[in-house]
C-alpha cells in the first residue's frame, strides 16, 4: 500500500550558524514517521538537547577548592612557616591542603553527577505521532520530521512549523522577552522553548537540539555558573568571618609575645598556629555532600529537587498550600455516576482509564440508554484527551493529555462508543478551547449531512444558565439540585450542553440556544493514607491548606475526609471576594483561578509563613515562583515543572513529608559538623593561649595541629554530613529561614564543647609535665582523641530498638584515632610532627581522660521524642547506600 509523503520546504539552520535549504520529509499527518526513520534520523542528528555547561576539567576543579578563603589561611601560614625554615610543618600544612582538596573535589564531583541523574529524572516529554499512534516521548528523542502535538501549558518542544493550531497564543518571553502572548497561526513557526498559553497545534519538526531557537540560546549560556545557595552563602560569610578573626587574633598574640621579649620566630610560629586552629577546612566538602546526598535521598522517595536551595528550604516550610487532584487523591479519575438531561442518574463503574466497564441504575446493571449515550458522546467530542493502551513498560491504560478529559473517553468507551470512530464520524471544524474565566470549552463538529453540532462543557455554574441554555427553569433548577448532591459527595461534577445546528455560533465564547445534555460526576479516590497527611504535616509544625477549583461542596466534602474541614469551617470561595483575605484559621479554597494562588501565597506571606505550593498547569507556574518552594506535579505541565523547585514524581503530597524530613536533616548535619568542628577549633585556640600561662609555652607546634584537624575534620567531619534522621525530626516547629546558621543555642554548645575540650587537654599537659613527662606529645594525644570522642558524642540518636546506624562515622574515628596515636609511635611521623614517644601505660591514660569530654556532652544531651509515627520519613536504603559509597 502506497504511504502518503508530503514535504515542507524551509530554511534549516544548523549549530554552526549557517543557513540551508533542506527539505524535511515527514510521514503523513495521520501516520507520523515511523519508529526505524526515527531512530535512524536521530543517529544522523543526535539528541533534541541543547549544548550542556563543559565539564570542568580536574585542574578547575583543583583551583575552585584551593580558592576557598579557609584554604587560602592554610596556604598564607604554609608561606610563613616556610620562611621561617619550618619545612616539616609546611609540609603538614601542605598535606591537610592536598588531603581536603581531594575530599572536595571528590564530593564536587559526586554533587554533579548526582544533580545530572536528577536532571535525567525530571526531563521534559513531548507529545508525538509515531506509526500512527499518539506517544509520549522524551523530548530528547524528536527528530525533524516528527509530528508533534503540543495544548496549552507545554513547552514546545522543538522548533515547529505549524499545519494546524486552534486559537494558539504563545509565550515567547523565554527568548525574546515580551510577556504577552502573541498568536501563531498555521504555516508559521512556534520556537522550542516557547509556551503554550491557550489553544492546541500540531506541527512539524524542523529543528532541534543546538539548531533550534533555544539550543542557540542555551549555547551562549552554557557557560554560566550556578548561583550559591543561600545556606552556602550563610556558610562562606562564616568562614570568612572566622578566618578575620583567626588573623586578627594571632596577629594581637603575635604583638603581644614580640613586646614582651619573646623570641620573634617562636611567636611566628605561635601566630600561625592559631590561625591553622581557627580553621574549619573541611566545611565546604560537608556541605556539599550534605546537600548531594540530601539531593539523592529525595530523589530516591520520589522527590526531584530541581535547585539546591530546595533541600535547604523544605526544612522551614510551615504552610503547604495543596491542589486535590493526584496529590491527595490517586490522580486516577472515573466518571462515577452521570444524570442526563430529563434527570435520570446512572452509576458507571470501571477500573481506572481501562475503556471497559458497566451502567447501573441502583445498583442494577442495564442496557445504556441514548439518552445517556448521547451525554457519553457529547464529553467525547468536546476532549482533546486519549487514551493510551497497557505497554510491557506501563501495565494499566493510561491518559494522554488531561486526566479529566481522559475519563470523559473511558466514560464513553463504557457506554460502547468507540471513541475514534465516534470522532471520526464527528469531525471537529472549530472550538473555544476552556477558558479559565468562563470555566467552560465550547467545540464545533460537522455531521454526515453538513449541519453542525455545537458542544459545551464546564462547571455546572457556568454552563447551566441563560442565555446559553435554550431551557425552562424547572429543567435549571432540577439538574442544578442534582449537581450540588453530587458535589456534596465529593464528586467533581461538569454539565454538558449541545445543539445540532445550521451554521456555527459566530461567538464560541458565548454560543446560545443549547439544550441540556448532562451531567457528569467524575470521582478520584483519595489516596490510601491520605486523611493521615494533614495529621502528619500538623504534628511536623506544618499547616496544610487545600487549594482546588472545585466546586465549595466538593471541595468541603474532601476537606471533610482529611481531617481539614468541619461544619461551621469557613470555605473561602474564589468567586465571591478576595482570598488573600480569608480569615487566618481558613484551610479551604474553592473555586479558585491560578491567578488567585498569588494572593493566597502573597496573603500567607505577610503573615510570617514559609509556603509551599502545588500546582500543575501552566496558569500555576507564576504561583510555584512566587512560593518559597514551587512543587509541581511530574504527571502535569511542563511548564509547571520547569517553575517548581521540587516535583513530585509520584504526585503524592505525602512525598512532600519525606523532603521535608529531608532537608530538615541536612541542616541538622551541617550544624553538627560545625558544632563538632568548632569546639575543636576553640579548644585548640584556648590551649595555644592558656598553655603559657600554665607553664607550657607553644602547646602544640603548628604541625600538630594540622594533623589534628587532619584527622579530626577530615574523613570523620564529612562522616558526620551522612549521619541519619533523628527521632522526631517531623515532629517539631520549623526553623526560621532568618535564623542564624549558630542560633537556637548552637553557639554556646560551642563554647561549652571548646572549654570541656580545652579543660581536659591543659589539665593532662600540666600533669605530664609536672611528673616531668613529654607534655606537649600528651597534649597533642588527648586533644585529638577528645576532639574524635566528641564527634561520637554530637552524632544523631537513633530510635530505641535501632541497632545500625551512620556506620561511617564510628569507622572513620576508628582510623583516625589509630593514625593520631601513630603520630606519636612511628619514628617518621614523630620526627615529621615533633612529637615523642609515649609509653602504653601513658596511651591509656590519655585514651582514658579523652573519653571525659564526650561523655559529659552525651549525659547532658536532651533526650529526643522517640515516639515516631509513620508519618517519619524512610531513609535507611538511602543510608545503607551513603554506607556502601563511604
Amino acid at each position: 500500500m502506497h504511504r502518503a509523503e508530503w514535504t515542507v520546504a524551509g530554511q534549516v539552520q544548523v549549530a554552526d550558524g549557517d543557513v540551508r535549504s533542506e527539505s524535511i520529509v515527514a510521514a503523513a499527518p495521520d501516520t507520523g514517521l515511523s519508529s526505524t526513520e526515527a531512530a535512524r534520523r536521530l543517529r544522523v542528528d543526535g539528541p533534541n538537547a541543547a549544548a550542556t555547561p563543559p565539564r570542568r576539567h580536574l585542574a578547575a576543579r583543583v583551583v575552585h577548592q584551593l580558592s576557598d578563603p579557609l584554604v587560602a589561611l592554610l596556604l598564607a601560614a604554609a608561606v610563613v612557616t616556610t620562611v621561617l625554615r619550618d619545612y616539616p610543618d609546611t609540609a603538614v600544612i601542605l598535606l591537610v591542603v592536598a588531603v581536603n582538596t581531594a575530599i572536595g573535589v571528590v564530593q564536587e564531583v559526586r554533587a554533579d553527577r548526582a544533580i545530572a541523574a536528577l536532571d535525567q529524572l525530571a526531563a521534559p516529554t513531548a507529545r508525538v505521532i509515531r506509526d500512527g499512534r499518539d506517544a509520549v516521548l522524551p523530548a530528547t528523542e524528536l527528530v525533524r520530521g516528527d509530528l508533534v502535538r503540543v495544548e496549552s501549558g507545554d513547552v514546545v518542544p522543538a522548533d515547529l512549523l505549524l499545519h494546524d493550531a486552534s486559537r494558539l497564543h504563545l509565550d515567547e518571553s523565554a527568548l525574546t522577552g515580551e510577556s504577552v502572548p502573541v498568536s501563531r497561526a498555521a504555516g508559521e513557526e512556534a520556537s522550542a522553548g516557547t509556551v503554550v498559553t491557550t489553544g492546541r497545534a500540531a506541527g512539524t519538526v524542523v529543528r532541534t537540539g543546538a539548531a533550534s531557537a533555544l539550543g542557540r540560546i542555551a549555547t551562549l549560556a552554557a557557560t554560566t555558573r550556578p548561583a550559591a545557595t543561600p545556606l552556602q552563602r550563610r556558610l562562606a560569610a562564616l568562614g570568612r568571618i572566622l578566618g578575620l578573626a583567626a588573623v586578627a587574633l594571632s596577629g594581637l598574640v603575635f604583638a603581644i609575645g614580640v613586646l614582651s621579649g619573646r623570641p620573634l620566630v617562636d611567636m611566628a610560629v605561635t601566630a600561625v598556629s592559631l590561625v591553622v586552629a581557627a580553621v574549619p577546612e573541611s566545611l565546604p566538602a560537608v556541605v556539599t555532600l550534605a546537600l548531594a546526598l540530601g539531593a539523592r535521598r529525595m530523589a530516591a522517595a520520589r522527590a526531584i529537587p530541581r535547585r539546591l536551595h530546595a533541600v535547604e528550604t523544605l526544612g522551614s516550610v510551615t504552610v503547604i498550600a495543596s491542589d486535590k487532584t493526584g496529590t491527595l487523591t490517586e490522580g486516577r479519575m472515573a466518571v462515577q455516576s452521570a444524570v442526563t438531561g430529563d434527570g435520570e442518574r446512572f452509576g458507571v463503574t470501571g477500573s481506572g482509564y481501562a475503556p471497559h466497564g458497566t451502567v447501573h441504575r441502583d445498583g442494577t446493571p442495564v442496557a445504556v440508554p441514548d439518552e445517556l449515550r448521547r451525554l457519553a458522546r457529547a464529553g467525547l467530542l468536546c476532549n482533546d484527551a486519549t487514551l493510551a493502551p497497557p505497554t510491557e513498560e506501563r501495565p494499566r491504560w493510561g491518559a494522554v493529555g488531561d486526566p479529566l478529559e481522559a475519563a470523559l473517553v473511558a466514560f464513553a468507551a463504557r457506554c460502547g462508543l468507540d471513541p475514534q470512530t465516534t470522532r471520526n464520524a464527528w469531525p471537529r471544524v472549530a472550538e473555544h478551547p476552556f477558558d479559565q474565566q468562563l470555566r467552560r470549552m465550547t467545540t464545533v463538529h460537522r455531521s454526515c449531512d453538513r449541519r453542525y453540532l455545537v458542544v459545551c462543557k464546564g462547571a455546572p455554574e457556568n454552563v447551566l444558565t441563560t442565555p446559553l441554555l435554550d431551557a425552562d427553569a424547572d429543567e435549571l433548577a432540577g439538574l442544578t439540585a442534582a449537581a450540588h448532591r453530587l458535589a456534596g459527595d465529593g464528586l467533581r461534577v461538569l454539565a454538558v450542553a449541545a445543539a445540532l445546528v445550521d451554521a456555527p455560533p459566530a461567538d464560541l465564547a458565548h454560543p446560545e440556544g443549547l439544550r441540556p445534555v448532562g451531567l457528569v460526576a467524575v470521582g478520584d479516590p483519595l489516596r490510601a493514607g491520605a486523611p493521615d497527611i494533614a495529621d502528619g504535616f500538623a504534628d511536623a509544625g506544618v499547616r496544610l491548606v487545600l487549594v482546588t477549583g472545585d466546586h465549595p461542596a466538593t471541595a468541603a466534602a474532601i476537606a471533610g475526609q482529611l481531617g481539614l474541614w468541619a461544619d461551621g469551617d469557613p470555605v473561602v470561595r474564589g468567586d465571591d471576594g478576595d482570598p488573600a483575605e480569608a480569615p487566618a484559621a481558613a484551610r479551604v479554597f474553592a473555586r479558585t483561578q491560578p491567578e488567585q494562588k498569588l494572593d493566597i501565597i502573597a496573603g500567607l506571606q505577610s503573615r510570617g509563613h514559609v509556603v509551599a505550593m502545588t500546582g500543575d498547569g501552566v496558569n500555576d507556574a507564576p504561583a510555584l515562583r512566587r512560593a518559597d518552594i514551587g512543587v509541581a506535579m511530574g504527571g502535569g505541565t511542563e511548564v509547571a515543572r520547569q517553575a517548581a523547585d521540587l516535583v513530585l514524581v509520584d504526585d503524592d503530597l505525602s512525598t512532600v513529608a519525606t523532603a521535608i524530613g529531608e532537608g530538615r536533616r541536612i541542616y541538622d548535619n551541617i550544624r553538627r559538623f560545625l558544632r563538632y568542628a568548632l569546639s575543636g577549633g576553640v579548644a585548640e585556640i584556648a590551649v595555644m593561649l592558656l598553655g603559657p600561662l600554665f607553664g607550657l609555652p607553644v602547646p602544640l607546634l603548628p604541625a600538630q595541629i594540622l594533623w589534628i584537624n587532619l584527622l579530626t575534620h577530615g574523613v570523620p567531619g564529612v562522616a558526620l554530613g551522612a549521619e541519619p534522621a533523628e527521632p522526631g525530626t517531623l515532629r517539631r516547629v520549623p526553623r526560621s529561614p532568618q535564623e542564624s546558621v549558630l542560633g537556637a543555642g548552637l553557639g554556646r554548645q560551642i563554647l561549652v564543647g571548646g572549654a570541656l575540650i580545652a579543660a581536659v587537654t591543659l589539665g593532662a599537659g600540666v600533669l605530664a609535665a609536672h611528673w616531668d613527662r613529654p607534655w606537649q606529645s600528651v597534649i597533642f594525644i588527648v586533644l585529638g582523641l577528645t576532639q574524635l570522642g566528641v564527634a561520637l558524642a554530637v552524632r544523631a540518636p537513633r530510635p530505641g530498638g535501632q541497632r545500625r546506624g551512620n556506620l561511617a562515622l564510628p569507622l572513620a574515628v576508628a582510623a583516625s584515632a589509630l593514625l593520631q596515636v601513630a603520630g606519636v609511635l612511628l619514628p617518621p611521623l614523630r620526627e615529621l610532627l615533633g612529637t615523642e614517644v609515649l609509653g602504653v601505660t601513658e596511651l591509656l591514660a590519655c585514651a582514658a581522660v579523652s573519653v571525659l569530654p564526650g561523655l559529659v556532652l552525651r549525659l547532658t544531651r536532651r533526650t529526643p521524642d522517640t515516639d515516631l509515627s509513620t508519618f517519619t520519613p524512610s531513609v535507611s536504603e538511602a543510608d545503607s547506600e551513603v554506607e556502601k559509597e563511604m
